[in-house]
Formats: structure tokens, sequence, C-alpha cells
């Protein structure tokens, strides 16, 4: 792809998570642009033009007078996001909206009235996109380990980990019966998104682990406070089928009677010892085969900057009909109808089944 059809792509906010996707973009000019940066304070976007060099403006309407970008990523506060993404859709644009796609239930089914019909709005929900979920993946939807019947997240919170389970599971659009507790216990907490702290007093930390019953599978979600971040808790997955299992990246299945063989989804990574090719992940092989290829070498992307990176130019994409959608809006609201209910859950101290939406 050359720099002549590089993504663009409209940013409606300046915060954190903005800057997030304008530091992906200058680092990958050849393939994503940014057409502007919608930010309501003057001071503002004369800070994020001298640091981005990117040209911001105080409505959407005034950037889509300057440029009219193929999509807009909403990266605002939970309750000003589906107002931003119905004002999106007013004008015709397709809309890649930050998880969640609004902050309750009400919210939820008010923006599907308004523009479920559309088919302009994706979701920027990029865990799959992973290298190793990806490639776990891929492996489930080849049948390895044969149907999948549960799966167990203890790595990322609510609505991320209900998407894993939906997709791994195979599950759709299924009702959700959910039973959610949470634990507090002592715990250093030593590093966050503002760097390390250099306390090592333990201090009380939530875990909620709750289940998640459906009619194709059962799902096990188990997060602890500041997982993302904290290195002493590590991130697990557990995928069971009807022929095997994977465990993180083991691989246990029957190939035949008799026969119970184990296997490893194997990473090259360049860049380490005498390897002169740049610090990169190359591909994850299974068997022999690669299962996962990183299409953004030379980058030197971390692994989560690889799946919003897949997600980024896979809208791009879609919105020029060369690929399926990346991740519709149906699939946003029904990972946080379910998010919503384990908190339901925790509140209330009971199981909650989730209603058939009209997205469903």
């Amino acid at each position: 792809m050359g720099a002549q059809s590089a993504g663009r792509f409209g940013i409606v906010g300046s915060g954190w998570r903005s800057e997030f996707f304008l530091r992906l973009a200058r680092r990958l000019p050849e393939r994503l642009s940014v057409s502007g940066v919608v930010t309501r304070s003057a001071g503002r976007g004369a800070e994020v033009e001298a640091r981005w060099g990117v040209p911001t403006f105080r409505s959407v309407g005034e950037m889509l007078a300057a440029e009219r970008p193929e999509f807009v990523i909403p990266s605002v506060p939970w309750p000003v996001t589906p107002a931003v993404t119905k004002e999106l859709v007013g004008f015709e644009l397709p809309v890649l909206a930050e998880t969640p796609p609004a902050a309750d239930l009400e919210g939820l089914r008010d923006l599907w009235r308004a523009v479920g019909s559309s088919g302009l709005v994706q979701v920027a929900e990029q865990y799959l996109h992973m290298p190793g979920h990806a490639a776990r993946l891929a492996l489930v939807r080849e049948g390895v380990i044969g149907q999948a019947t549960s799966v167990q997240v203890s790595s990322t919170h609510l609505y991320h980990a209900v998407s894993m389970v939906r997709h791994l599971l195979g599950v759709g659009f299924q009702e959700a019966t959910v039973s959610a507790r949470s634990f507090a216990a002592p715990l250093v907490d030593p590093v966050s998104r503002d760097g390390w702290s250099g306390d090592l007093t333990p201090k009380p930390a939530s875990t909620t682990i709750a289940t998640l019953e459906f009619a194709g599978g059962m799902g096990l979600y188990d997060f602890t406070d500041n997982q993302w971040w904290n290195p002493l808790r590590g991130r697990r997955i557990v995928i069971r089928g009807s022929l095997g299992e994977v465990v993180d990246d083991r691989v246990v299945r029957m190939v035949e009677p008799g026969a119970a063989v184990e296997s490893h989804l194997i990473r090259r990574q360049t860049g380490i010892d005498l390897n002169l090719e740049g610090f990169d992940l190359d591909h994850i092989s299974f068997d022999g085969r690669v299962v996962y290829r990183n299409g953004y070498q030379g980058a030197r992307f971390s692994e989560d900057d690889l799946a919003v990176v897949s997600l980024l130019c896979q809208m791009t994409a879609w919105c020029r009909g060369e690929a399926a959608e990346p991740y519709p809006l149906a699939d946003g609201c029904q990972d946080h109808l379910i998010s919503l209910a384990i908190g339901e859950s925790l509140s209330s101290g009971t199981s909650v089944t989730t209603s058939r939406e009209a997205w469903a």
C-alpha cells in the first residue's frame, strides 16, 4: 500500500486514548494518516498541533469543511460517546466508536435505535487482533480442539474479556446467565499508566470472578484490579474443547485413538542475541505452519499496538469495500450488555440473565 492510499481518519477528543491513535499513525504513515482532531478548547488544539503536527478544529462540521476523512473515531468519555456517534452518523460518516459504545443499558438501546440500521458504526474492540489471541482463535476455528465448550480469561476487564469469550465459543448473541463475586486481598501495586511508583506497600485489591453460562458453552471471567499493568499478576487463557484444550501457548488434543499429543504456539521474535533483523515479532507458528504473521514488520510495535493498527487498517479496508466489518456495533453492544450483567450480579449477590436485545 503506497503513501497515496494511506487510510485517512479523524478523531473527536484529545485525551490519552486519542494520542494513542495519533502515535500509531505517526509511526506508520504509509498506512494511516490523520485528517484532523476535534477539540473544544483552542488552547488544547494548539498543544495537539504542536505535538502531533495535525490540524485541529472546534467542531465536526469545521473538520469536514476542511477535509472529509474515511472514518472518524470518537475518543471521548463514555457518557459522550453516543452523542458524538449520532452526530457523525448524521454526516453519513463511518464511525469507529471506542469501547464501550455507551455507558449503560438504556444508552446502548438508545444508540442502537438511533444508528443501528445505518450500518456505519463499528467498535474499536482490539483484543482478538492481538497476535497470541489471533493465533488461538485461528486454531479454534480450524477445529483443532474440536468444538469449543468453555473459555477462561484472566487478562483484561469486562467487555474486552466478554468479547474474547463470545468469539472463541462462537455463541453470537445467545443470552447469558451471569453469576459474579468479588474478593479483596492485599497486593503490591507497583506500576500504573503513570509509571513505576516505588511503593511496595500492599493495599486491598479486588478480584472479580464470574461465570457466564450460554447455551453454547461457558465462560469464566477472572480479573484483579489493575491486572493490565501489575507485573505481579499474570495473564492466562484456557480454551477447552471436545477434543482437547489450549492453555496459553500449549495445545493438547486427540489426533487418533490412543494418541493425545501436545503442541505449542511458537513465536519467531527477531532481534534476540545475534539476530540483526531488528526487534520485532515475525510470526507465530503451530506444528510447523504459520497461523499468525505480523503484517507491520519494521514498525517495532508492541502486541497491543499491533492489535490496534490491525483494527484501524481493517476499518480503512472496510470503508473501501475491501474487507469485512472490523467489529460491528451489535457486537460491541452485546459485550457491554454482559459486562453490565457482571456488575449487576456483583451488586445484587444473585445470578442475572441477560435479555435478548434489538441488536441481536
